[in-house]
């Protein structure tokens, strides 16, 4: 028998705040998280772009040092988000023991600042470098070190699934925790993705001309999603956790139920691993649709990948459009915040949420003028007070890797 899914917690670090009330405040007011990219020893000088969605604020980290011995920077946005998503949800430690909660949590690469190090000694010609790379640099750097630290701090037993599909990471993540749950495996999964402050994410889409240049002197009018002047993305940082639950369970604990979770949808292109792909991403959003139950029309909000490269936001408008006319009004996110990468899906879950409960619809930030080619959509080109009843949140990803997590306001 199928099960319901709903969300009981959530927490996020994202480039425009930590808070609610500062995400919230940032879209309602319009404020970027876009800055300057920071100065790098290693590749200063080399990369044409530099801007950088940036967590400029401090984190106040309580971690016992017997958990912080195994963590990178990754790991420390990974764990935060999912001790407050946790405290949010009211889990105690005998249910999150029990074996019947899991994690879906991954990130792009593990924690690329400690590889980096860990690379410069092994490869330096003294000797006395390369001893200095440390007992526990592997599980810092490891590409599921953000899954099994949280189970660690928390004391986890249940399945583990460390997702590490670049952009689709922690939609991924969440799409995999809600079959977990839906199908009986397990009773609630902690959810989402995180990516760190590192110059070397930039340097490898710059050299697929792939980031935003135009904008160096002016962060905070980059990136532009569907709007005629964009000229690429912006890297950016966070990270995000969701708590998903039984619905019976959550009812059961008196938990306080933030959304459902009704459907998702995962395919690939199967072609070409950097292009987006027209029919794959109409019909990721056709099978999210089917997975979900309910007709296109029922859809009040679409959160889109919109990276503001040229031919991806298109690609994307013409499947939105091929599935929903122009009835959804259309966010890109990345406005705000750049493209926060393996933790972009859940960032942009937890602002559908915000909006979802404020009762508003924030506008694609930088959106001035629509590209004729992305025109065919409901872009929400000002703050609207509207309510979202049904919300899609779709992500695509190098690799040809497509999602679509469908979200309904719980009643």
């Amino acid at each position: 028998m199928e099960r319901r899914v709903v969300i009981t917690g959530a927490a996020a670090i994202t480039p425009i705040g930590h808070r609610k009330d500062e995400i919230i405040d940032s879209l309602v007011n319009g404020k970027s998280g876009v800055a300057t990219l920071r100065e790098d020893d290693l590749l200063s000088g080399y990369i044409h772009s530099k801007v950088f969605g940036t967590v400029d604020y401090a984190i106040e980290y309580d971690f016992e040092r017997k958990y912080r011995k195994t963590m990178g920077p990754v790991s420390f946005y990974a764990c935060q988000v999912a001790k407050e998503a946790i405290e949010t949800a009211g889990l105690d430690a005998s249910i999150l023991s029990s074996g019947r909660v899991g994690v879906a949590f991954g990130s792009t690469h593990g924690s690329p600042t400690v590889q980096r190090e860990i690379y410069k000694n092994f490869f330096s010609n003294s000797q006395s470098q390369f001893l200095s790379i440390g007992a526990v640099d592997y599980l810092k750097s490891m590409v599921h070190t953000t899954a099994v630290n949280i189970t660690k701090m928390f004391g986890i037993t249940g399945r583990v699934i460390s997702s590490s599909t670049a952009c689709a990471t922690s939609s991924q993540a969440i799409g995999f925790g809600y079959e977990s749950i839906k199908f009986g495996m397990q009773d609630a999964m902690i959810c989402g993705g995180a990516d760190e402050y590192d110059t070397t994410a930039v340097a490898v889409f710059d050299n697929l001309l792939a980031c935003s240049t135009d904008f160096n002197a002016t962060p905070h009018l980059t990136p532009r999603p569907f709007d005629a002047r964009r000229d690429g993305l912006v890297v950016g940082e966070g990270a995000g956790a969701i708590i998903l639950e039984e619905y019976e369970l959550a009812k059961r604990r008196g938990a306080d139920i933030l959304a459902e979770v009704i459907g998702f949808s995962c395919n690939n292109n199967g072609g070409d691993l950097i292009l987006p792909n027209l029919n794959g991403v109409a019909q990721v959003i056709r099978l999210g649709l089917q997975n979900a139950r309910i007709s296109p029309d029922q859809v009040d909000f679409v959160s889109a990948h919109a990276t503001a490269t040229k031919m991806g936001d298109i690609v994307e408008a013409q499947a939105i459009h091929s599935v929903y006319g122009d009835l959804p009004y259309v966010t890109g996110l990345k406005g705000y915040m750049g493209h926060t990468m393996a933790s972009c899906g859940v960032i942009e879950a937890i602002i559908t949420l915000h909006m979802m409960e404020h009762g508003i619809i924030a506008p694609t930030l930088n959106l001035e003028e629509v590209d004729e080619r992305c025109s065919m959509i409901r872009h929400a080109t000002k703050l609207y007070e509207s309510t979202i009843r049904v919300a899609a949140v779709q992500n695509f990803a190098f690799g040809g890797v497509n999602t679509s997590i469908i979200i309904k306001k719980f009643e």
